[in-house]
């Protein structure tokens, strides 16, 4: 299946050229996000640590995680696709997004996941999930645009936000 494309965006399977673009994302995760889902205090992980991972990464469940390209300029801004449902029901995987906060504020993650969304219905999944913490404004308006409702499921996390469920019925 071909990778989904908008007016704006090229979405890709990562290469492991997409090193550096991973790693400026990590870099720049807000300090709220845990700890090991940040560059640490020694800086791992490294570029050679994220080149490994890139180069062992399977596209499931499909499409995977895609790379997001400004079409104007073919250079990378972010991520966006479907990953393996975290909570538990494999048949629904989650959607998952982040952009470099350069390009925040510009509707790249709407139209970017938007996309992802009409390629899961015509793989044929029923439903996505969507997990974002509660203090995640911008990534909440975005899964509401796209009609994923609040399931009112809660990971409670005093240290770095609580975790909130969000699904969508695709058919």
């Amino acid at each position: 299946m071909d990778a989904p494309r908008t007016d704006r965006l090229r979405l890709r399977p990562w290469t492991v050229a997409d090193a550096g673009l991973q790693r400026r994302l990590w870099a720049e995760r807000d300090p709220r996000v845990p700890a090991h889902r940040r560059i640490s205090d020694d800086g791992h992980p490294t570029i050679a640590e994220l080149e490994e991972r890139l180069g062992a990464y399977e596209h499931t469940p499909a499409p995977g995680l895609l790379v997001i390209e400004a079409l104007a300029t073919a250079t990378p801004i972010g991520y966006c696709g479907l990953v393996p449902n975290s909570v538990g029901v494999p048949a629904e995987p989650e959607l998952a997004y982040e952009f470099l906060r350069e390009h925040h504020g510009r509707g790249y993650a709407t139209e970017a996941a938007r996309a992802v969304v009409d390629q899961a219905a015509s793989i044929g999944y029923t439903h996505l999930a969507s997990t974002v913490r509660a203090w995640n404004t911008l990534s909440l308006r975005v899964l509401e645009k796209l009609g994923f409702v609040d399931t009112g499921a809660r990971e409670v996390d005093p240290v770095h936000g609580d975790t909130l469920l969000l699904r969508l019925r695709l058919r």
